[in-house]
């Protein structure tokens, strides 16, 4: 992967324009379309399979009327007046007629009708209208809402105070407030002190705010054809601006300490990009793998919310890795620190210089690793016991902001009538099975009736065809309090015994139940979720670090963050501790999807700040095998990043909690505070001081799972080994070169094989069929040497093959002359031109066919073969052996090989005078194209006389052996020990 963004890096450096261009082009199709296309969040909580949608879905069928969304429609008179009063009762009827003629209301009741069940207070001041309206609430249309909410107007000039409830009336507008900015300019301040500079400073909020444009834009072409919560653009903004700007403060700092170094800006882009950002794509990955995995739970909404996110930490990885290095291409060299400057100063210092924080810090954890270890347990551990009184649910009209009509409503229902009104449980009953309907309904209501909880219970429903009934459960106490739960699952456990009794079954539905069902949902998927997440984790860290301990260690940590966060945000969003302080206005149940939605986030975040503390003593135990001066090395050149990174996470996560919307502000202080705990706490103290406790033992990993686990080198020592392939192969002045080189595989190889042949040359090389299949793949890049260095025209092998796979043309002779038989020359060589022309010269194929066609005469009468003329309508079939074999080395050398392998078998095609492919090749290839013959035993040498004026070199293959020992493996094995 190192090598990969090795060249993307230097790609996006040597084209910047076009990286940027194409950026922009992204930038305005897709925010352009998601603004043209206007869509629309909304609120749809639904959970399909469980108890509560079921009932739903089948009211939708059997019982429309009763299926839509619900409106509560508030009146209150002044105290000491009443609803009865005939200004006040007029009014009132006056205000249900007119909600009665509006386009998608299928019927209102009157708190007056003798429909109505105690739709008046017990003082009569305050009396409650039900409007139901046709469809659910994601189907009603802000026409509808806007007519609904303006016929409060008549109660109110009637001197009453009127509010409407419902989840209709939620507030999903996406909107960024002042508070926010702070956020980003907090964010913009850390990185002036990291950098010293405001050029550096502005680059990652640069390419945070392009991501988020991005990111914003596809969410909102999303919410134009299907369903959207309107929390998914805020998580995806605050998300996105987060790990917008640390994942390019991560490949920036490493470009500047670059820099310092003396290095070319091009080449340090590209070193960057690969080390810092291999970093980055890990981190990316891991955190849209986790988001993902938000789709297992089985939650409509919060599948969407997580592949918003996902979608939004995806944008901003490709910005680091593609647009930032084009970005950092114009301005070339100026991005360097200035000549002793506190930067230049840091970038240049090494182990033996001025200690800096980081290093003061890690020197004092080593001190007492063992009492830094118990202390952040002991505080991380305290700070998680609130998170055992953890109580989930969504949002109901309390969390809504004061002052809007949904949060008048439930305070004003709930002052009246008591919590429970603002959540009404709906009883489904069957009634298909009884005859005594009347009875029966009356029997259930009793039964309902007795259960704990229970404020009042209406009278059954029954629909028009008679097969459905449905019946009002108001519970005493709100919707969002465990009371409420308890009675739901009280009707549920009486179910089978109301069935049994009366062939009745009933369900429980309604925008409570849907509510607990998700929430129980949701507290289900926790603990099987955490353990995916960690043993996602560990499997990561383990083919990253090569190692047991740290990964371990790195999900216990990972552990000990999330749950301290949940037992925070529990603390003050539940039990109410310095909520004043933080604005929050309404002290309850937490957001249900909140822990899972944080375990999500923090990890790939976690792990990041892992992999930036940990890979660089990894690094440096590998060179030294010192396991305690490997923490320090490594802590200090990399803490100061990752404290930079961690403060910008924790501003930009915090400034959405004094004045965000309900359910993003606990979802924001969890973030926040869990980011602070990871890196500060866990990152940077724990983990330092466990590694010393484990010593060496901490880099073991036994040989068969080294074996089984692919190994992501996020470090990048592939890189650096190709680096030094690549200068190497730069040096050399042969267009093939080999040093001590051996292929294959370990167990047989050739070798060592050295030898350094010239543009131009013709090689022989003898062997077995095996061994010179293996020959001309390594050449070719197909099969990697084992040890040793091989190069073909300055391109090292393996790691630059797709180079050597488009200059090198591979020919088995013995092939040619089985293969094509019922074709024309014509035919075979159109074929091959097709695929190696561009497509605005495909048109003039036919010229470059009839010319390849002379040089095929041309090159069989300079070598003296006297063969009737090949013209395109040649059969192949007619053609001796020889000529068969041209036509094939001339379809190849269609793409203009500079290198030419034939493989010809054990026999070469030879004419009647003895006249040999050799000879053929030598005139009909270019000068400059090297030409290597394999052939078995029974081939004589292609001496000069055959070949002509071109320089040849015979090589023999030896017999395969076992290869020597790769430098890695010897690394490991030192490790191990």
């Amino acid at each position: 992967m190192a090598t990969f963004l090795y060249r993307i890096g230097r790609f996006a450096y040597r084209r910047a324009w076009r990286v940027i261009g194409a950026w922009i082009l992204v930038l305005a199709a897709i925010l352009g379309g998601g603004l043209a296309l206007g869509g629309q969040f909304e609120e749809s909580f639904s959970i399909p399979g469980t108890e509560s949608q079921l009932a739903i879905d089948k009211l939708n069928a059997v019982f429309p009327q009763a299926s839509g969304a619900a409106v509560e429609t508030v009146f209150q008179v002044p105290d000491g007046e009443s609803v009865e009063d005939a200004q006040y009762k007029d009014a009132i009827e006056e205000t249900i007629s007119a909600i009665e003629g509006i386009d998608g209301v299928a019927a209102a009741i009157s708190p007056f009708s003798e429909y109505a069940a105690n739709a008046v207070s017990d003082n009569e001041e305050t009396a409650i209208a039900r409007v139901q309206l046709e469809g659910a609430s994601t189907d009603v249309t802000q026409e509808t809402i806007d007519a609904l909410t303006a016929t409060g107007e008549i109660g109110r000039d009637a001197g009453m105070t009127v509010a409407f409830g419902g989840q209709v009336f939620q507030d999903t507008t996406f909107g960024l407030t002042i508070v926010e900015v702070f956020g980003v300019l907090f964010a913009g301040v850390v990185l002036v002190i990291t950098f010293g500079s405001l050029l550096a400073a502005g680059m990652p909020l640069l390419m945070a705010l392009v991501g988020v444009g991005v990111a914003i834009g596809g969410i909102l072409l999303a919410a134009a054809f299907g369903s959207v919560s309107s929390t998914a653009p805020m998580l995806a903004v605050m998300l996105g601006l987060a790990v917008g700007i640390d994942y390019s403060l991560f490949i920036l700092s490493r470009h500047r300490q670059q820099l310092a170094r003396g290095v070319d800006p091009e080449e340090s882009v590209a070193t960057a990009v690969a080390t810092a950002g291999g970093a980055v794509v890990f981190a990316g990955i891991t955190v849209i793998i986790a988001l993902l995995g938000l789709l297992i739970v089985g939650i409509p909404f919060l599948s969407t919310m997580g592949v918003a996110t996902a979608f939004a930490v995806l944008i901003a990885m490709l910005i680091a890795v593609t647009l930032l290095p084009a970005v950092l291409g114009l301005i070339k060299g100026r991005m360097a620190p200035k000549p002793g400057s506190r930067a230049d100063r840091r970038a240049l210092a090494d182990d033996d210089a001025k200690p800096t924080m980081g290093r003061r810090w890690v020197n004092t954890v080593l001190k007492a690793p063992i009492v830094a270890v118990v202390l952040v347990v002991g505080v991380l551990g305290t700070l998680a016991i609130p998170a055992f009184s953890l109580d989930l649910n969504l949002p109901t009209g309390a969390a809504e902001p004061a002052g809007s009509t949904q949060r008048e409503a439930y305070e004003l229902i709930a002052d009246g009538f008591g919590p429970g009104y603002n959540g009404p449980l709906v009883v489904v009953v069957d009634i298909t099975q009884t005859t005594d309907i009347v009875n029966d309904l009356d029997t259930i209501r009793a039964e309902l009736d007795q259960l704990d909880d229970v404020a009042f219970v209406s009278q059954g429903l029954p629909n028009p065809s008679v097969d459905t009934a449905i019946m009002q459960v108001i519970p005493e106490s709100a919707p969002d309090d465990p009371e409420t739960k308890e009675l739901v699952q009280n009707i549920r456990d009486l179910a089978p015994k109301i069935e049994d009794e009366l062939g009745t079954p009933i369900t429980v539905t309604g925008q409570t139940a849907v509510t607990i069902d998700i929430s129980n949902r949701l507290s289900d998927a926790l603990v099987p979720f955490a353990l995916i997440v960690v043993g996602l984790s560990i499997i990561l860290l383990m083919m990253v670090f090569r190692s047991i301990f740290v990964p371990i260690k790195a999900a216990i940590g990972f552990l000990l963050s999330v749950f301290a966060a949940i037992g925070a945000t529990v603390a003050v969003f539940q039990w109410g501790w310095f909520s004043e302080l933080l604005h929050v206005e309404h002290v309850g149940p937490i957001l249900s999807f909140l822990p899972i939605l944080l375990m999500a986030v923090l990890f790939g975040l976690a792990m990041d700040y892992e992999v930036f503390l940990v890979s660089g003593m990894r690094e440096e135990f590998v060179k030294t095998g010192k396991a305690r001066s490997s923490i320090v090395h490594g802590f200090q050149h990399s803490a100061r990043v990752v404290t930079a990174a961690a403060l910008i996470m924790f501003f930009v996560f915090f400034s959405f909690v004094p004045e965000g919307a309900g359910p993003i502000k606990g979802i924001a202080f969890a973030l926040a505070i869990g980011v602070f705990f990871d890196a500060f706490l866990v990152r940077m103290t724990l983990v330092p001081a466990a590694m010393a406790l484990a010593g060496k033992a901490a880099w073991y990993l036994p040989k068969w799972l080294g074996r089984l686990l692919p190994n992501v080198d996020v470090e990048g020592e592939s890189l650096r080994a190709h680096l030094d392939d690549l200068a190497w192969a730069r040096q050399q002045n042969s267009a093939l070169t080999a040093d001590d080189a051996y292929l294959g595989l370990p167990a047989q190889a050739m070798g060592p094989l050295n030898f350094a042949i010239d543009s131009g040359a013709v090689v022989t090389v003898q062997g077995d069929a095996s061994a010179r299949r293996v020959f001309a793949a390594s050449l070719a890049g197909r099969l990697g040497p084992v040890a040793g260095r091989l190069q073909l025209l300055g391109s090292p092998l393996p790691s630059e093959r797709s180079r050597a796979l488009r200059r090198v043309g591979l020919i088995d002779v013995g092939a040619g002359q089985r293969h094509d038989l019922d074709r024309t020359v014509g035919e075979v060589l159109s074929e091959r031109l097709e695929l190696s022309l561009p497509w605005y010269r495909a048109r003039f194929g036919g010229d470059a066919e009839r010319a390849w066609i002379d040089r095929i005469n041309a090159a069989l009468r300079a070598t003296g073969t006297s063969l009737r003329p090949i013209d395109a309508e040649t059969s192949i079939s007619s053609l001796s052996a020889l000529g068969r074999a041209t036509v094939l080395a001339a379809s190849v050398l269609t793409e203009r090989p500079a290198v030419l392998i034939v493989d010809l078998g054990d026999a070469l095609p030879v004419d009647a005078r003895g006249r040999n492919i050799a000879q053929v090749l030598a005139a009909l290839a270019p000068a400059d194209t090297t030409i290597v013959l394999a052939a078995g035993d029974a081939v004589n040498a292609a001496s000069e006389a055959l070949i002509g004026a071109r320089a040849s070199t015979a090589i023999a293959l030896p017999a395969p052996a076992a290869a020597p020992t790769r430098i890695e493996e010897v690394q490991e094995d030192e490790v191990a020990r």
